[in-house]
C-alpha cells in the first residue's frame, strides 16, 4: 500500500509544483493566503467551464426528456423488455444530445482538483519538531518566493484573518471562538451546494418539466456527504468549493439569461411544442364554419318566401264562397 501511494505521489509531483508555483505567484501579487487561492480557483474554474456549461445542457436536455422516457417505460415493461427499453433509451438520448451521467462530470472533473490542492496545502504547512521547536519545511513552491518565507517565519501556519487555514473544523483550536469560524466555512459551502443544485431544479420546475427523481436523491443527500467531507479537510480546500461553487452559480445564471440552455437551442423537445399543433387544427377547422353558415343562410329566406303566400290554401277558399253566393242569386 506505501509503496502504491509513494507511486502516485511521484507521479502528481509535477502537478503539485505546478500548483504550488501558482499560489506563490498569486501570493507575490496580493499577500494573502486566501486571495492566493481564490485567484488559484478562478483559474482552475475557467478551466473548467466549458464542462460545466455542457454538463448543464445535458441536465436540462435530460429533465426535458422525462415525458418521452416515461413513455417509452409504459411501452417496454417487464424484465423480457429490458434490453429493448435500455436500447430505446440510448436511442433518444444519442438524438437529443442527452447524458445521463451529465450531471455529475462538475463533481468527476473537482476530485483531482480537490485531491491536488489538500495535497499542496498539506505541503505548504509541513514542518518538523526538534526538542519542542517548531520548524516549517515548506513544500512545492520556489524558496526563494515570499511565500515561503512568509510561511517559514510563522512556523507553517496559514494564516488569513486569525484563521490557520491548514486546520479543519474539528482540529484542535485555541478556543470555541476560534473554531466558530471553520464552521461557517462548512456551512456556507453547504449552502452554495444545494443553491447551485436548486438553481437549475427550480427553473425546470418553472417551466413544468418534471424532475428526475434521481435528481431528487442527489439534491436531498449530496449536501449531507459533502457536509461530512468539509468538516474532515483543510478550510484552505473548503475556500476553495466555496468560490468554485460560487463560480458554478454565476455560470447557471448567466446561461440561462442568455437563453443557452434553450431547449430549442440544444435539440431537446419541450413540452410547449405539444400545443402548436392543436392550435393550428383550430385554426383550420374554424374558417369552415363560417362559410358553411354563409351557404347555408341564403337557403332559409328563399324556402320563407315560397312557404308565406299558400296561394293553394287561401284561393280554394275564396272560390267555395262565390259559388256559393251564386246558388243563392239563381234561387
Amino acid at each position: 500500500m506505501k509503496s502504491f501511494t509513494h507511486s502516485v505521489g511521484s507521479l502528481f509531483q509535477p502537478i503539485f509544483h505546478l500548483f504550488g508555483w501558482l499560489l506563490a505567484f498569486f501570493y507575490g501579487l496580493i499577500p494573502n493566503y486566501g486571495a492566493a487561492i481564490i485567484l488559484l480557483t478562478i483559474v482552475i474554474m475557467g478551466a473548467l467551464t466549458p464542462f460545466t456549461i455542457k454538463s448543464t445542457k445535458s441536465m436540462v436536455a435530460m429533465q426535458k426528456l422525462q415525458p418521452e422516457i416515461k413513455k417509452l417505460q409504459q411501452k417496454y415493461k417487464g424484465p423480457e423488455n429490458r434490453q429493448m427499453l435500455n436500447d430505446e433509451m440510448m436511442k433518444l438520448y444519442r438524438e437529443e444530445g442527452a447524458n445521463p451521467l451529465g450531471g455529475c462530470l462538475p463533481v468527476l472533473l473537482q476530485a483531482p482538483f480537490l485531491f491536488i490542492l489538500y495535497s499542496v496545502i498539506k505541503g505548504l504547512a509541513y514542518t518538523t519538531v526538534t526538542k519542542g521547536v517548531i520548524t516549517a519545511h515548506p513544500r512545492y513552491i520556489p524558496h526563494s518566493s515570499k511565500m515561503y518565507d512568509n510561511l517559514v517565519s510563522s512556523h507553517g501556519q496559514i494564516k488569513v484573518f486569525g484563521m490557520d487555514l491548514n486546520l479543519k473544523a474539528f482540529s484542535v483550536h485555541s478556543s470555541f471562538t476560534a473554531q466558530i469560524p471553520f464552521f461557517i466555512f462548512v456551512a456556507v459551502a453547504v449552502g452554495f451546494q444545494y443553491f447551485q443544485m436548486a438553481q437549475l431544479n427550480n427553473r425546470n420546475r418553472k417551466a413544468g418539466t418534471p424532475m428526475p427523481a434521481q435528481q431528487q436523491m442527489m439534491q436531498r443527500f449530496l449536501p449531507v456527504f459533502f457536509a461530512y467531507f468539509y468538516l474532515i479537510i483543510p478550510a484552505a480546500v473548503v475556500l476553495y468549493m466555496i468560490v468554485s461553487t460560487g463560480i458554478r452559480i454565476i455560470t447557471q445564471d448567466l446561461m440561462f439569461r442568455a437563453g443557452v440552455t434553450n431547449p430549442q437551442k440544444n435539440g431537446a423537445k419541450p413540452v410547449e411544442k405539444e400545443l402548436p399543433p392543436s392550435q393550428s387544427a383550430v385554426k383550420k377547422e374554424l374558417p369552415p364554419a363560417p362559410n358553411n353558415v354563409k351557404k347555408q343562410l341564403p337557403p332559409a329566406p328563399n324556402n320563407v318566401k315560397k312557404q308565406t303566400p299558400k296561394p293553394s290554401t287561401i284561393k280554394p277558399q275564396a272560390q267555395s264562397r262565390s259559388k256559393a253566393k251564386r246558388k243563392r242569386k239563381e234561387r
